[in-house]
C-alpha cells in the first residue's frame, strides 16, 4: 500500500514549508491568492486530514464541519504540531476501513447533507489530491512573500504528473 507513504510525503513537504516561514509570512494576506494567506490554505488542508482521521473512528466524515481554527492558520508551531499528530494517526493505519459515510452539503438554501459510502483509502487519496491542489496555490503565494524559498521539486505537483515528466525525460 503506497497511500500511507504518499500521505506522509505530503505532510513532510508541508512541514518543510512551515519550518521556513515566520508567523507573519504564514498569515499575511496575499494579493495573488485573493487576500488569502498561506496559513489559510494550510489550515484548510490540514483540517481535511483531521476530519478524516477523526471520522474514521466513528465511520463518518463531514468535511463541511471542520473547525476553521484561526490559530492554526496564523501560527506555524500549531500547524507543525497538527502535522505531527496526523503523521502518527496515518502511521497507525493498518487496514482499509471499508465503510465510511461521507456527508456533504451542496444546497446553499438548506442544511441537507448528501451521504455517500466510501472507504478510508479512497478518502486518503482524496485528501492527497486536495492537498496537492492547495500546495500548488501556496507555491504561487510564496512568490509574493518569499520567492527565494526552495521547495521540493514536486511540491504541489500531482504524482501522475511527476511520473509523466519522468517518463518523458527517460525517453528523451
Amino acid at each position: 500500500m503506497d497511500i500511507k507513504p504518499a500521505s506522509q510525503r505530503i505532510l513532510e513537504q508541508l512541514t518543510h514549508l512551515l519550518e521556513n516561514l515566520t508567523n507573519d509570512e504564514y498569515s499575511k494576506p496575499l494579493t495573488v491568492l485573493h487576500d488569502n494567506s498561506i496559513g489559510q490554505h494550510m489550515r484548510h488542508t490540514l483540517e481535511f486530514f483531521t476530519c478524516l482521521m477523526t471520522g474514521k473512528t466513528i465511520g463518518s466524515v463531514n468535511y463541511d464541519e471542520r473547525e476553521r481554527d484561526i490559530f492554526l492558520e496564523s501560527n506555524t508551531l500549531e500547524a507543525l504540531s497538527t502535522i505531527s499528530n496526523l503523521m502518527g494517526d496515518i502511521e497507525k493505519i493498518v487496514d482499509n476501513q471499508p465503510l465510511i459515510l461521507v456527508r456533504q452539503g451542496y444546497d446553499l438554501s438548506s442544511n441537507e447533507k448528501h451521504e455517500v459510502e466510501s472507504n478510508l483509502y479512497r478518502e486518503l487519496i482524496y485528501n492527497i489530491e486536495h492537498a496537492v491542489h492547495h500546495m500548488a496555490l501556496m507555491k504561487i503565494g510564496l512568490k509574493e512573500i518569499k520567492s527565494d524559498l526552495e521547495l521540493p521539486k514536486d511540491f504541489g505537483v500531482a504524482s501522475s504528473t511527476i511520473k509523466f515528466r519522468q517518463s518523458q525525460q527517460a525517453s528523451a
